[in-house]
């Protein structure tokens, strides 16, 4: 087990968001901001909202406004008792149906003057700001959730930790002849049992063709990663990727590894399974304040100058309220964006690089780790060769 981080403090974690996005707001010279986008709303305010299926989601949705400088944000919610236990009454409302013309124009008549920040809106709302200044509201949120502080740091280790101990429950059960939907329910079954809050990510088991021409592929030519788990009957000497997330106390887990179905990997399989280490380590080594995305992506790269992951994916992308959120390095977004990516305290990367030998499949694990003073920190276990670390 990785070690903690800090004593969680969650009400300090909670104050300390709020802090974060006044010092964003302050930096970005906006006066208010009004969060409708739930993970926004969550981060903002550390509010729990219901369940909802697509239907009735958006009639449920919980908004949040901070004026900058104030010491708490609004909460319209038709949930209060998901607000955290120290919120203030005078900061707490009945929710406002923002769907509707007269819902949205009560909502921005409370607004205060100066320039708004909006993450999404629903059609009236945009309708009821036609007069207002307003910007995107990720020149505020992006800088908060880019560094996590201590709190935040131990909320992933925790949640990876309990992610990483379900998966090896699971592992006992891959072997051939049982169903890649029976490890899922497994999986579910133990998350809940271990204190997880929530499922985010659809529990990915595939079974991995051994070459792209078996299928499916993607139109870059590359193997399809990830697919739905279906009902698939695990066979002997099967190549199986795994991807799952988790969420506690509103921070998400990444889960990546493979595992060798009914026997021990072969020649090929550890050789893969070493280079992957060595891509790995190879970007680790540059960890630390001060190096950028291209540093990552220029020492990651394979001894012919290829990068080894898949063209449509990524080197490393950060988590935390999202399951996977900046920083992104290594993506199609190019070599000019990976330069203009600055290491920094408290900045997390999930490495996930790919190694494919077309023909005998390949190997995918994934390695939570965040930057520090001088270097870096795990927030999950390294990565074993057919075993259940992450």
């Amino acid at each position: 087990m990785t070690e903690p981080v800090c004593e969680l403090d969650l009400t300090r974690m909670r104050r300390d968001r709020i802090a974060k996005l006044d010092a964003a707001m302050d930096a970005a010279e906006v006066d208010s901001l009004l969060l409708c986008g739930q993970q926004n709303v969550a981060y903002a305010t550390g509010a729990r909202m219901p369940a909802a299926d697509h239907v009735r989601a958006a009639w449920w949705r919980a908004v949040a406004v901070l004026e900058r400088g104030a010491p708490w944000p609004h909460l319209y919610t038709d949930f209060p008792e998901g607000a955290p236990p120290e919120w203030p009454d005078e900061f707490l409302h009945r929710a406002i149906e923002v769907e509707t013309a007269s819902g949205a124009a009560e909502l921005v008549a409370r607004l205060g003057e100066g320039t708004l920040a909006i993450d999404d809106a629903p059609f009236p709302l945009w309708d009821a700001l036609r007069t207002r200044a307003v910007v995107d509201a990720g020149a505020v949120t992006g800088p908060a959730k880019l560094t996590k502080t201590p709190d935040e740091l131990e909320c992933i280790r925790r949640v990876q930790s309990i992610n990483e101990e379900a998966m090896r429950i699971v592992r006992t059960l891959a072997v051939p002849g049982a169903l890649t939907t029976e490890l899922s329910g497994a999986f579910l079954r133990a998350v809940a049992e271990l204190g997880a809050t929530a499922n985010t990510v659809d529990p990915v088991f595939q079974v991995m063709p051994a070459a792209v021409a078996e299928g499916p592929f993607s139109i870059t030519g590359e193997p399809v990663f990830p697919i739905p788990t279906g009902a698939d009957e695990l066979q002997l000497g099967d190549v199986l990727w795994i991807d799952t997330g988790i969420n506690l106390h509103g921070y998400g887990s990444d889960f990546g590894s493979t595992w060798i179905i009914g026997r021990e990997p072969n020649h090929r399989q550890r050789d893969q399974f070493a280079r992957w280490r060595t891509f790995v380590d190879r970007a680790l080594a540059q960890v630390k304040p001060g190096a950028t995305g291209a540093d990552l992506v220029e020492a990651a790269k394979r001894d012919d100058g290829l990068r080894p992951w898949l063209s449509y994916f990524y080197l490393a992308h950060g988590i935390g309220t999202d399951s996977a959120e900046m920083p992104f390095v290594g993506t199609t977004l190019g070599p000019e964006f990976d330069a203009s990516i600055t290491l920094a305290p408290g900045m997390v990367l999930v490495f996930e690089p790919v190694v494919w030998d077309d023909g005998h499949a390949g190997h995918r694990s994934e390695e939570i780790v965040a930057v520090t003073a001088d270097g870096y920190v795990r927030l999950s276990e390294p990565a074993e060769l057919d075993g259940a670390g992450s």
